[in-house]
């Protein structure tokens, strides 16, 4: 039977995420929506922002499940884009509401290239926090909506050495970061920028310590991890050469001159 998403985004999501695990099916929450989630900062007047798409981690073996569930629950297939990219994104929509739900299977690839396939079990109904970070600082035009998650994600969560219950991995990050130049590039530069907006919002004094600690906490991990030979490599090349990938939808409206650079979203 046909089930109807539901107004309020969150409890959809919520009544998505319960569903899935009820079917044995693998979907995990990144983006905004796993913040929501996860940080209680995010409701924080300075922080919260709306949501208008629920995006997810799932398992390519299990895209035929994850086809049939989503038209149960009453969502309409992106028929186009799904055939064509389906082996990788698959896209449905809340027509009602114009609502978008973005399922990446396996990996995930807009500015850097994660793959998620031994990391899906780690957490759940999202992703592990250090992979949720690291979605967010890899954005290369990196914007308000991402600036405020981030801040809510660093305030609410210490860095670790593990994927403990609630605690960022930050060796984990700093392995991804040691073997990957262009990686480390796009989040020590949004590690910083982070810091330089922090006096931009309304936080009392010991959020803002909170998060700066935490921020040098990770770059810290990031510069101290042994480099590999590729690392190396690339590093001498630097700049010269772009180390990144552009979303096609923003190949456009991105040039050199606007990177590092914040952009206000309505």
């Amino acid at each position: 039977m046909t089930e109807s998403p539901l107004a309020d985004i969150v409890e959809e999501t919520r009544r998505l995420v319960e569903s899935a695990e009820k079917r044995g099916i693998t979907l995990r929450l990144f983006g905004g929506m796993a913040i929501r989630f996860h940080c209680p900062s995010a409701t924080h007047r300075a922080l919260q922002r709306k949501y208008a798409d629920v995006d997810f981690m799932a398992l390519k073996k299990q895209s035929r499940e994850i086809k049939k569930f989503f038209l149960e629950m009453g969502y309409s297939p992106r028929v186009a884009f799904n055939a064509m990219s389906g082996d990788k994104r698959l896209i449905f929509n809340d027509i009602e509401r114009g609502r978008r739900v973005d399922i990446f299977l396996d990996t995930f690839e807009m500015c850097h290239r994660f793959d998620f396939r031994n990391r899906l079990i780690i957490d759940k109904p999202t992703i592990p926090l250090a992979d949720l970070l690291a979605t967010k600082l890899q954005v290369v035009e990196i914007s308000e909506r991402e600036y405020r998650d981030i801040i809510a994600l660093m305030y609410d969560h210490e860095v670790g050495d593990t994927d403990a219950p609630e605690t960022i991995n930050g060796s984990y990050l700093a392995d991804l970061c040691a073997d990957d130049w262009g990686l480390y590039k796009t989040l020590s530069i949004n590690l910083s920028n982070i810091l330089l907006a922090l006096d931009e919002y309304p936080l009392d004094p010991q959020v803002k310590e909170t998060v700066h600690k935490r921020v040098d906490a990770l770059r810290s991990r990031f510069e101290n991890a042994p480099k590999s030979m590729g690392w190396r490599m690339r590093a001498k090349i630097g700049e010269k050469k772009q180390w990144y990938q552009l979303p096609e939808r923003d190949k456009e409206i991105i040039d050199s001159r606007s990177y590092g650079e914040r952009t206000q979203t309505q």
